[in-house]
This record gives structure tokens, C-alpha cells and sequence, in this order.
């Protein structure tokens, strides 16, 4: 018999939905579309010409629609790696659990998932407003360190040479960082050929995880320029973000297809940012949900 979820572990609400995103199993479509800020799900629902459920909980606000006969889901997921946990483990039960009985079921959906965010780009081809879709992402976070199978799903030798490049010891290297590959088909399908495509480092925060310093100084003052350094079977790292590693891990865990797409705001080489992005990521987002 299939293993049976605790309410202690599996937290559903008396209306039957999920705990934390408020969903309930019928409202998610197989197509997702995962954004970071609450406001920017209404911009990509505008794009659906129809509209099944509105539902906001907290950082998490979920659209359900059709967009061309496609039933899509958008999701908000805040910011980070630790909410990415949350969305994707409750995307998944709600797909993958009945709640009726507590049980996996024994038939499976598969998800796409697809990141929509924004990003600062680390190489000098990546300026500012560039599109690009992440082939490989390094978890700084560690959060898939937790995880049973991290090693079999991730990117081994990719790991050691970073590791070796960078030259960290001690508390730099206790996340133990992480690579893991997105869904090719679903790369080649989003991505076409107006994305660069390369390697995403996502980041545990905002400053000094990304060698922003303001009044603390950094434990490797060298980090961004050994990380734009980098290069693995012609491969360079092209972003910083914060949620792209645990997107793709816990997909590939669970037997999900995904992957991130972002704009580049901000070019850490040029040292330049552009704070009116908002004006023009819907050409992203269209992209996106007409790929997806």
C-alpha cells in the first residue's frame, strides 16, 4: 500500500486545500508558471483568456486559466530557495497525493515548470535586458542537500571544478553547492533562440551571497570575479538569481520538468541596473506562456 501522509506532514485546511498556498488539488493545471513577486501574477493571468480561480495566501498568489486552449497555473513564490521548497512540495502533493485518503496515488502527474524573474548578469554578453534561460543551476543554498538522491540527480564533476576554481574552505563551502541540469526538452522548447543559454548561480541572498558589500566586508572579496571566470565544457556561469537550484532539483526529484527563464536588470561586470525592468519583462512573460 502506498505510504500514508501524516497530518503533521501533510498540512491540509478544513476547505481542503493545501496549507500554505490555499489551493485545492482541482485548481492546478499541468503547465505552471512560477513568479516571484505576488503583483506579477495579475500581469501574466492578463495574457489568459480565461479565468478559473484567483487565490492569495500570505507571499503566495495562484491565477488558474487558458491561454490558446492551454490551461495554465501562475504561481507567486516570494523570494528564495526556502519558499521554493514550499510552493514546489505543495505543487506536487496537490498534483500527486490524494487528500481523501493520505496515499500516493498510483497514477503520477508530471508538471512543467517554468521561472519567470529577474537576474544580474556576469558577463559582458549578457547586458542588461537580456533573456536568459538556465541550463544548469548552482544551488549556493544548500537546500537540496537535505534531500535523499541529491547525488544522483546532480552534476558531480561540475560540483568539484567549481569548487576547485573558487577555492573555498571552511564556512564558504558548508552549503555544500550543488548543480543541477533543467529539463532539456523543455529548454529547447522555452528557450528557442532568443535566450542565451548558460549556467545560473542561485544565491541564499541578496548582497553578500552575491558579492554585494555595503558596511560588511566579504568572506572572498574575489567571489564574482572567480565565479565570471568560471568555465565548464564551454559553458560560463551568465547570472546571479535565488531560486532557480531548488526549482530544478526538487523537479527532477519528483519527476517534474523544469527550468528558470530571467531578465537581466542589473550587469555586475558593467556595473550598471535598470530599476524600470517592469515595463519591459512582459515581453518575457509572453514568450513564455505562448512556449509553455
Amino acid at each position: 500500500m502506498n505510504k500514508y501522509f501524516a497530518p503533521s506532514e501533510l498540512i491540509i485546511n478544513e476547505d481542503g486545500s493545501i496549507f500554505h498556498l490555499h489551493v485545492k488539488p482541482e485548481q492546478l493545471a499541468d503547465k505552471v508558471i512560477l513568479v516571484g513577486d505576488p503583483g506579477r501574477a495579475p500581469v501574466v493571468a492578463a495574457h489568459f483568456d480565461t479565468q478559473e480561480c484567483d487565490i492569495s495566501s500570505r507571499e503566495f498568489r495562484t491565477i488558474t486559466g487558458t491561454h490558446k486552449g492551454k490551461r495554465i497555473t501562475v504561481v507567486s513564490t516570494g523570494i528564495g530557495c526556502d519558499n521554493i521548497d514550499i510552493v514546489m512540495n505543495e505543487l506536487d502533493a496537490l498534483a500527486n497525493i490524494d487528500f481523501n485518503s493520505r496515499r500516493e496515488k498510483a497514477k503520477l502527474r508530471s508538471l512543467e515548470l517554468v521561472r519567470i524573474g529577474t537576474c544580474g548578469g556576469l558577463q559582458p554578453y549578457t547586458p542588461v535586458g537580456t533573456f536568459i534561460c538556465s541550463v544548469k543551476s548552482i544551488g549556493f543554498d544548500g537546500l537540496l542537500n537535505f534531500y535523499e538522491g541529491r547525488n544522483a540527480v546532480c552534476d558531480l564533476p561540475l560540483e568539484r571544478a567549481l569548487l576547485n576554481h573558487l577555492g573555498w574552505s571552511g564556512n564558504l563551502c558548508a552549503p555544500a553547492p550543488y548543480v543541477i541540469d533543467a529539463h532539456p526538452e523543455l529548454i529547447e522548447r522555452i528557450a528557442a533562440d532568443d535566450m542565451v543559454r548558460g549556467i545560473t548561480v542561485a544565491c541564499g541572498g541578496f548582497f553578500g551571497p552575491q558579492g554585494r558589500q555595503l558596511r560588511i566586508p566579504l568572506a572572498d572579496p574575489r567571489q564574482n570575479e572567480k565565479i565570471e571566470s568560471f568555465s565548464y565544457n564551454g559553458l560560463q556561469i551568465t547570472n546571479f538569481e535565488m531560486e532557480s537550484s531548488a526549482l530544478a532539483g526538487l523537479a527532477r526529484l519528483m519527476g517534474h520538468k523544469a527550468t528558470t527563464c530571467c531578465m537581466v536588470i542589473a550587469n555586475r561586470v558593467a556595473g550598471e541596473a535598470d530599476p524600470s525592468y517592469k515595463n519591459k519583462i512582459d515581453d518575457l512573460i509572453q514568450l513564455v506562456i505562448d512556449r509553455i
